[in-house]
């Protein structure tokens, strides 16, 4: 039974399209059961250190006519940092690293898009952590859009590269960069789902 289940789901799922065109406009929320924000350094300059943030909150605007004025917004918990490590997830959330109990939310707020071809474009907005806000930008590559039969509602998919450095929002100030790098690389994988 649980196969014929599955059989007949996937005939009800059809390819996703990559035209935003064929997409409706309006406001769409972060799926966060299909969503992960991981970050990395590099360690002593070699392998790269990886961790991720577990609460992250999204809210996109989108028109297909002018998918170039869509608009985003992004909150992560600070607190919410986890590295596997719970000793060391406590000593990022302390004042030295993200500050968390002053600062509880990492914000980007995007300001304008560039479409540079048929799926990528370039996020250009502004970055808040720890209260220090620095512009940033996100690379962006757009998966599609499909309608969510679990949900009942339209869904697209993202991904998208960041690359900022600690020093400019004060995180880490008395760790040199030889022993944990001050380029940080933010990788994130998101889908949003349409507002009725």
């Amino acid at each position: 039974m649980p196969l014929l289940i599955l059989t007949l789901a996937g005939a009800c799922v059809s390819a996703p399209t990559q035209d935003p065109a064929e997409l409706p406009s309006g406001t769409w929320q972060l799926d966060t059961d299909h969503a992960s924000v991981h970050w990395r350094s590099r360690h002593f300059g070699l392998a790269w250190y990886t961790a991720r943030f577990d609460q992250i909150e999204a809210s996109l605007t989108f028109d297909p006519a002018d998918p170039g004025q869509a608009q985003m917004t992004a909150i992560i918990d600070a607190g919410s940092v986890s590295t596997g490590n719970e000793t060391f997830d406590d000593t990022l959330r302390g004042p030295n690293w993200f500050s968390a109990e002053r600062h509880p939310q990492i914000l980007f707020q995007s300001r304008s898009i560039e479409i540079t071809g048929e799926d990528t474009g370039v996020v250009e907005g502004e970055l808040t952590i720890r209260g220090v806000t620095q512009p940033a930008r996100m690379d962006i590559t757009f998966y599609g859009g499909n309608f969510n039969f679990l949900e009942n509602r339209d869904v697209i998919g993202f991904g998208a590269d960041m690359i900022v450095s600690r020093s400019d929002y004060g995180i880490g100030p008395f760790i040199p960069a030889a022993i944990a790098g001050d380029e940080v690389r933010i990788r994130i994988e998101a889908e949003f789902l349409r507002e009725d």
